[in-house]
């Protein structure tokens, strides 16, 4: 075992919804430790641009670039099964696999939410995550060895008036992540979810530009604010690193506290 459980040397990661946001800031720390890394969004120039500030900062090895880019919509089967193809073409294999990029295109209460807005909800959250995983597992199963993380939410533990729907494909993802862990485990396959709470992001950016909604958040959270990107960032290293090896069917929440909430 290495001596430092948090290397990544040598490891190959991909991680959607990484031009921006959480996705981007988890990418960052895979490549600071010496992960190679794909950045995918559905826009190759965002992709590009974050490629690119990675290998600036860290440059290329005697492997070739630290990031490359490869845009995929989730919704799409065919630029997924691309995502993979692309990643072992320039790296040669997959060693962690980060579902990060969602959707949510319905803010209030599910008497309201239209049939095709729920379906987009569960088909991006849950059925594109199985959809890749299900692309890039079987080369891990083979090896014996292999992360699969599932960026889900504290939104799959609790109730909302205003993103149920988000909230009930997060808890499906609790689920996939049990069932997958349990199929993968004796190959030496671990998966496993991070949990974030309300993070600044443009993708949250209707909750906590709210006034009324990140008062009411951050009122019931010990920490007494919302989340930043670098700070969910340190247990997507956790998961794919040897430090975790042990860890699976799991979800590790990063909330600040507000799922214990305040009591007197």
């Amino acid at each position: 075992m290495s001596r430092n459980l948090f290397d990544l040397g040598g490891k190959v990661a991909i991680v959607t919804g990484s031009s921006r946001g959480i996705g981007r800031a988890i990418a960052e720390a895979l490549a600071e430790q010496g992960a190679r890394v794909v950045i995918s969004s559905r826009k190759q120039d965002a992709c590009d641009d974050v490629a690119r500030a990675i290998n600036d900062q860290h440059g290329p090895n005697a492997d070739g670039p630290r990031a490359i880019a490869v845009a995929a919509n989730i919704s799409s089967k065919d630029d997924l099964q691309n995502l993979v193809d692309k990643t072992r073409e320039a790296f040669g294999k997959i060693d962690v696999l980060v579902c990060n990029a969602a959707s949510n295109p319905y803010y209030g209460p599910m008497a309201g939410i239209s049939d095709d807005q729920f379906r987009k909800i569960l088909d991006n959250n849950v059925i594109a995550n199985h959809w890749l995983i299900s692309m890039a597992a079987p080369e891990m199963l083979e090896r014996g060895e292999g992360s699969i993380i599932i960026v889900s939410s504290i939104g799959g533990l609790t109730s909302s008036t205003m993103i149920g729907a988000y909230n009930i494909s997060k808890a499906a993802d609790f689920q996939l992540a049990r069932n997958l862990a349990a199929e993968f485990g004796p190959n030496g396959v671990r998966v496993n979810c991070i949990a974030p709470g309300l993070v600044k992001t443009d993708f949250a950016r209707a909750l906590w530009e709210n006034p009324d909604t990140l008062k009411l958040v951050t009122k019931g959270t010990p920490l007494r604010r919302i989340g930043e990107p670098h700070e969910i960032a340190g247990a997507a290293v956790y998961l794919a690193s040897p430090a975790s090896t042990f860890m699976t069917g799991q979800a590790m929440i990063v909330d600040g506290g507000s799922t214990i909430g305040v009591g007197l």
